[in-house]
C-alpha cells in the first residue's frame, strides 16, 4: 500500500477513535440511576482567581449507589463548590455539613429516563456525523492523491477499506448507545 494512503488511514483511525472517546466521555456524565463521580466532571470552581476542575480541589467519590461525597482539600471552598453544583443544574440538592458536601442522587422518573434516552440518541447522531466527516475528508484526500498519480485501482481499494472501517465504527457506536439506553431504562 502507498505510504500516503497508509498515512491517511492512520489519520482516519485516530479521528474515529477520538469520536468514540468523546461520545463515551459525554455519556459518562449522564445520571443513569446510580451515583458516579463522573456526574460532576463538568463542574469548575473559582480557586485563586482561576477556574479549576472540581476534582483538582476536592476528593469526589461515592458513599453508596445513591450518594456522592465531595471533600474539599481547602475548607474555605466548600460554599463555592456547593454553589457551582447547584448552578450546574444537574437536579441535585447538595447538603453542606461544613466538612464535606453530600449529594443524594434521586431515582430517575420515567419522563427523565426518556429525556436521557433522547439526549443519548442526539449524542449518537453527533458522533456519526463526526465519523461521516472523517470519511469524507479521507476520500477527498484519496481523490487528490489520484490527481497526483495514485492508480484508480489503488484508490478504489482504499475507498472500500475506508467504508469497511467506517461500518466497523458505526457498529461500535450503536453498541455503546444500546448499552447506555439499557442502563438508563433499567429501574
Amino acid at each position: 500500500m502507498n505510504e500516503d494512503v497508509q498515512m491517511q488511514f492512520e489519520i482516519l483511525e485516530e479521528s474515529l477513535n477520538n469520536s468514540i472517546a468523546h461520545l463515551q466521555k459525554e455519556l459518562l456524565k449522564l445520571r443513569a440511576g446510580k451515583a458516579s463521580p463522573h456526574m460532576l466532571s463538568g463542574i469548575t470552581v473559582e480557586n485563586y482567581g482561576q477556574k479549576t476542575p472540581l476534582n483538582q480541589v476536592a476528593n469526589v467519590g461515592t458513599m453508596d449507589a445513591q450518594t456522592i461525597v465531595v471533600q474539599p482539600w481547602d475548607k474555605s471552598l466548600i460554599g463555592v463548590i456547593e454553589k457551582e453544583i447547584q448552578k450546574a443544574n444537574l437536579g441535585f440538592n447538595p447538603q453542606n455539613n461544613g466538612e464535606r458536601i453530600v449529594i443524594n442522587v434521586p431515582p430517575l422518573t420515567e419522563e427523565r429516563r426518556r429525556d436521557l434516552v433522547k439526549f443519548v440518541k442526539n449524542e449518537e447522531e453527533k458522533c456519526k456525523i463526526s465519523i461521516r466527516n472523517a470519511r469524507r475528508e479521507t476520500l477527498d484526500a484519496f481523490k487528490k492523491m489520484k490527481e497526483e498519480g495514485l492508480s484508480e485501482d489503488e484508490q478504489k481499494r482504499a475507498e472500500i477499506k475506508v467504508q469497511e472501517k467506517i461500518d466497523e465504527y458505526i457498529k461500535k457506536i450503536e453498541e455503546i448507545i444500546k448499552d447506555k439506553e439499557k442502563e438508563i431504562m433499567t429501574v
